[in-house]
Order: structure tokens, then C-alpha cells, then sequence
């Protein structure tokens, strides 16, 4: 799917027209590209403080954030490179805590595309070009890395020496570029395994274990398992990590979802695994509290959107595959019925997005996409009143016609979900004067 940027600001949007007309309009996984393009800028990929890469399918966005929560408490700082953005382009790129600036942005987007626009690189393979350069001027501690798409070929795996690298939960998501084999799939998230570098991995079933072990022997690469090298369990009030070094204590993730608990786990692992950075065992407790990742059951503040709904409690989530939706509908078992506002991208099936939800839903109301290939929301209504899933499902011109829809009901449920797209969340904070920062 192509990337959909946009800015406010009239010089970074110059250069995101001018990105458009350059790139092939679509993600390309491969590392001759982005390759070519560093080298022609100077190489800064071999210029980064320490790096944490962490690749997966769900939860690496999490992940990332615990890893940075745990390193600022620790009094480190910290560049971050993260995808996709919920409002701003500028989210993406974090330097040493703080967004890119306008500024910056659109003079190293120029430099880059100065440098490379005939190589005919991707919107993301050009974005983290510009990253990289960002981190290799500014100073800093420590670079956590997401994973763009995949591993093994993402644009990011240019990096030869992470002090750690960390697979988080794995499922099937983007077939188009990754098949739909599990251990295919795996296979790809562990192509950024590095020669004497460790792997942290979670628990999967036994082939698709095997399948990363045999990766990571190829690589050279110590692997530390879930339940072989470190263990985790929760209870009522905490989250329990021992490792060969000993135990860590810290309360349950500020992160709505008992599926958050497994993504800190990851990150004290990773933590816990890599050597160049010391971490005192209180930082682990402060990634647990203060870790913040928008749009992940993210309740809303008072705002334009919610004064409209009140006495409500109104949560944006921007999961959109089988595994993310089951993740919501468990974390909302609890506050069943619910209300749904629904949007959904062309490029997902309707049945594994909707219909972990939909049990759970006293009445939906579908929206479209503004400027995204997008399911029509007649189809998506359709879809769901054929199977009654939920059985109350309506159409709806925009985000703003289904709140207005909710404002009305006098039988509204006291919980309201926005959710189905990462695109429909950002709507959502922008409606509700609530971008990330």
C-alpha cells in the first residue's frame, strides 16, 4: 500500500510531493535500495548510538515504548524510529525524546533525495534514510529501531551491530509480502539476527521456535527464549520476570491489555540481555508505569470528541489483523456491551478484524477512510448484519455523523471503541485535539 503522508508545513510537504513523484508508490522489501541511498549520504547506519532492533508482528510498537521507558528512567536518552504515524510524519522519528521539527524534517528529506532520487527508493526506504542521518548528528544514548515490515529485507536491517535484537508476538499480517505460512513468517522477522548479537524471543508453538533457532544458528546468533533462557508470570497487581541474573518485580503495565504484560516482559529481556547499557532494577518499574503508546486501547482525555459523548467512556484502538482484534475483544470482555465506530482498509478481511469484536458489540456504526483505499461501510454492514455480527450495524458518511449517531442514543453503552485502522484512530486524536507528542 502506498504511504499517505501529508504535513501542515508547506516545506516538509514540498518534499513529500517531490518523494511521491520519485518513488515507485509502494512498499518494495529488499536492501540494494536503501543500501545504495545510505552509502551515497555517508553511511550514518554505522554512526548510531547502541541500537535495539525489534522486529513482529503485534506488539513491537509496545515493546519499544517499555524499551524506552526503562531506558530514560535509567537516565539514558534515546532516538526512536517507529512506523506506521497515527497524525503527524514527525512521530516517526524521535530524537533523543523529543519530535523531529518541521524544520529538520524537510531539510533532511532534501538532502536525501539530492543525494539518491534517481535510485528510485520507497516512501520508507527514503524515511529511514532520513532517520538514520537524524540519529547519526544527534547525541544520544541509545536507538530502539522498529521494524518496518518483515525483517530479513526491511529497510531497517541495514544495521550490522544492535547490542540486542527481540521478535515480538508473531501472526499472519501483509501475505502480500510475507505469505501466509507461520514459519515463513517467522523465518523473515528473524532475518535481523546478527552474528554474536542476542536474539530475544518469545513463546510460539515448537516449528515455529525451530524455524527462528535454525535462523539464528545460520546468523550466529545466541538466542535467549521465553521459557528456556528468562520466564514471566503475572498476577492480580504484578508482572514477575527471573532470568539466569535473577528476578524483576514491577506493577502491571499502565498499557491497557493483559497482552501488554507479555510486550514488557520482552522488553526487560531485552533489557536484561544486552551488555553495553546498565539498567537499574527501578527503571524496569518506570517502563512498566510510564511506558506511553497511542491508539492501543487509549482512553480519551476530555476533548471536542468525548464532550459530545459524556458521562462515556470512549477508547481508540488502531489494530487491524486477527490477532490484534482477538487481543481488544479480551481486554473488553469485561465491559461488554460496547459501541463500535468501525473503519477497515481495503487490504484486510473484514472477518478477522470485526469479528473477534463483534460478540461484543451492542450497536457498530462503519465509516470510510478519508483518502484510503477503504471496505465501502454498506459492505462492511452488510458483511456483519448477514451473519448478525453485531446484528446492529450501520453505515455512516464519516467519524463525525457516527459520534453525532451515539450522542443520540439514548440507550448508548457506556464504553464506545473507535477501531479497525490505524488511519480511523489518528481521525479520532485530530478530532479530539489529542495528537501524540
Amino acid at each position: 500500500m502506498p504511504d499517505h503522508a501529508t504535513s501542515a508545513d508547506p516545506a516538509v510537504q514540498r518534499q513529500f510531493d517531490r518523494l511521491a513523484a520519485l518513488s515507485p508508490g509502494a512498499d518494495i522489501l529488499g536492501l540494494e535500495r536503501i543500501s545504495a541511498l545510505l552509502e551515497r549520504v555517508g553511511n550514518p547506519q554505522d554512526r548510531l548510538p547502541p541500537v535495539l532492533h525489534v522486529a513482529g508482528t503485534n506488539g513491537k510498537g509496545s515493546t519499544c515504548a517499555f524499551l524506552r521507558a526503562g531506558l530514560e528512567a535509567a537516565g539514558y536518552s534515546c532516538h526512536v524510529y517507529s512506523s506506521p504515524h497515527l497524525v503527524r510524519f514527525n512521530e516517526r522519528i524521535r530524537l533523543a525524546g523529543t519530535l523531529i521539527d518541521d524544520a529538520q524534517l524537510a531539510a533532511l528529506i532534501e538532502e536525501v533525495l539530492d543525494a539518491g532520487g534517481d535510485i528510485g527508493a520507497s516512501f520508507f526506504e527514503v524515511t529511514t534514510a532520513v532517520a538514520f542521518l537524524a540519529f547519526a548528528r544527534t547525541p544520544a544514548d541509545a536507538c530502539i529501531i522498529e521494524v518496518g515490515l518483515g525483517g530479513r529485507l526491511d529497510a531497517t536491517n541495514v544495521i550490522a551491530e544492535p547490542i540486542v535484537t527481540g521478535i515480538a508476538q508473531l501472526g499472519i499480517d501483509h501475505e502480500r509480502f510475507l505469505g501466509s505460512d507461520i514459519e515463513g513468517i517467522a523465518a523473515e522477522k528473524a532475518g535481523i539476527a546478527k552474528p554474536h548479537v542476542p536474539l530475544v524471543t518469545m513463546r510460539y508453538p515448537a516449528k515455529v521456535e525451530a524455524r527462528i533457532a535454525g535462523v539464528a544458528r545460520t546468523a550466529g546468533a545466541p538466542i535467549a527464549a521465553e521459557g528456556g533462557h528468562w520466564f514471566w508470570a503475572a498476577d492480580e497487581a504484578h508482572v514477575t520476570y527471573r532470568d539466569a541474573a535473577g528476578r524483576v518485580v514491577t506493577p502491571l503495565p499502565a498499557l491497557a491489555g493483559s497482552h501488554q504484560r507479555a510486550n514488557l516482559a520482552l522488553a526487560i529481556a531485552m533489557l536484561r540481555h544486552q551488555r553495553a547499557l546498565t539498567i537499574p532494577p527501578e527503571a524496569y518499574v518506570a517502563a512498566a508505569e510510564h511506558a506511553i503508546w497511542p491508539a492501543r486501547l487509549q482512553k480519551l482525555s476530555a476533548g471536542p470528541l468525548t464532550t459530545k459523548l459524556p458521562g462515556r467512556t470512549v477508547l481508540v484502538d488502531g489494530g487491524h489483523n486477527a490477532d490484534a482484534a482477538q487481543a481488544i475483544a479480551a481486554a473488553l470482555a469485561g465491559s461488554a456491551p460496547f459501541d463500535l465506530i468501525f473503519g477497515l482498509m481495503k487490504n484486510r478481511k473484514i472477518a478477522d478484524v470485526l469479528g473477534p469484536i463483534a460478540p461484543l458489540v451492542r450497536k457498530a456504526h462503519v465509516v470510510p477512510l478519508t483518502g484510503h483505499e477503504h471496505h465501502d461501510p454498506r459492505d462492511v454492514a452488510m458483511f456483519a448484519q448477514a451473519r448478525s455480527a453485531p446484528r446492529h450495524c450501520y453505515p455512516a458518511v464519516s467519524l463525525e455523523q457516527a459520534v453525532d449517531r451515539l450522542a443520540t442514543d439514548e440507550e448508548g453503552a457506556p464504553t464506545v471503541l473507535i477501531a479497525g485502522s490505524l488511519y480511523l484512530a489518528g481521525e479520532a486524536l485530530v478530532a479530539n485535539d489529542e495528537a501524540p507528542v
